[in-house]
């Protein structure tokens, strides 16, 4: 009963999006009430060729829980193959979910992928993913949520992963940071997909920012596969490499410091630490990442920082 209102506040809640203008947007009083809900979010970070079974757990147990939503950051590990058979298939696990589920894109879907003759197949796959994964106006899942893409803008039409959607006073977002690097390549010449999402992506977050101070939402939450945050890469003694989110890193610095509210990342990235999953924060910007389990995260207006980590046990941290 409660998945069932919470599914409705949902709908209602993108269908006013949708429809607002910035101007009626911008006279729209925050939305007043209690906040105390939970999501989680699905990590690709499993390893070898069991994507399948892993994903089919992970599904089962996000539904068992009360969940207002389920991120699935990457649908294969990066020894799996990059087969429209095994698109399809990931895709049909998704849409038997009981929770509305939204897409994260990941390295592993795209990047590590090779043709025949083993040359990078990494745009072609990015394309096919773009196609099976990220078109329509909802979430897989039995509870189909609304959201909206950056792909309604003309000029950016190409970036349809990148999705927005509220619950409650709350706007959750993806935006596409490929782990290892943000897909910053080595190679001579003009670097031209990590180039032209770098504009994409600077973009999708002005726009983000814009519209959470009109709807005077109370928290901006964004998922990637990548952490813009974490170390910058290692320096060789032969070449220097760039740090690929260094200016990603900044543009979430530069706007968090404006916004009212809090601002969450959470990745999928998790480097060499074992210990669980803890939200880092400075100032208003907290970030965290998923594990190789999937993360839960507590919203409640209770909370000094409004989002909390659950354990299995229910435990808060």
């Amino acid at each position: 009963m409660k998945r069932l209102l919470l599914t409705a506040l949902l709908a209602c809640s993108a269908s006013l999006a949708v429809l607002a203008t910035p101007s009626a947007a911008a006279a729209e009083p925050a939305q007043q009430g209690h906040q105390d809900f939970a999501f989680g979010m699905i990590s690709h970070a499993f390893a070898g060729d069991n994507g399948e079974e892993v994903l089919r757990r992970a599904i089962t147990e996000t539904d068992a829980d009360n969940l207002a939503f389920v991120v699935v950051n990457g649908i294969k590990s990066s020894s799996e193959p990059c087969d429209d058979a095994l698109y399809s298939q990931r895709r049909e696990i998704l849409s038997q979910a009981q929770n509305g589920v939204f897409m994260s894109l990941a390295a592993s879907d795209w990047i590590t992928c090779r043709d025949k003759e083993q040359r990078s197949d990494a745009i072609e796959r990015l394309a096919r993913m773009r196609e099976l994964f990220h078109s329509g106006e909802f979430s897989f899942g039995a509870s189909r949520l609304p959201l909206l893409r950056q792909s309604l803008t003309p000029k950016f039409r190409g970036y349809a992963e990148n999705t927005r959607w509220e619950v409650g006073n709350i706007l959750f977002a993806t935006v596409n940071l490929p782990a290892g690097n943000n897909h910053f390549l080595l190679d001579g010449g003009r670097n031209n997909e990590f180039e032209d999402r770098l504009i994409a992506n600077r973009n999708w977050l002005q726009h983000l920012f814009a519209y959470a101070a009109l709807k005077k939402v109370s928290a901006v939450v964004f998922f990637s596969d990548g952490n813009p945050f974490g170390p910058p890469p290692k320096r060789s003694f032969f070449r220097t490499q760039r740090d690929g989110f260094s200016e990603t890193r900044r543009a979430f610095s530069e706007l968090a410091g404006k916004f009212q509210g809090r601002v969450l990342v959470v990745h999928g990235e998790t480097g060499k630490n074992k210990n669980p999953p803890r939200i880092l924060w400075t100032g208003n910007l907290g970030s965290v990442g998923a594990g190789e389990r999937w993360l839960k995260v507590v919203v409640d207006d209770h909370l000094p920082q409004l989002f909390a980590v659950a354990d299995a046990d229910g435990e808060r941290r």
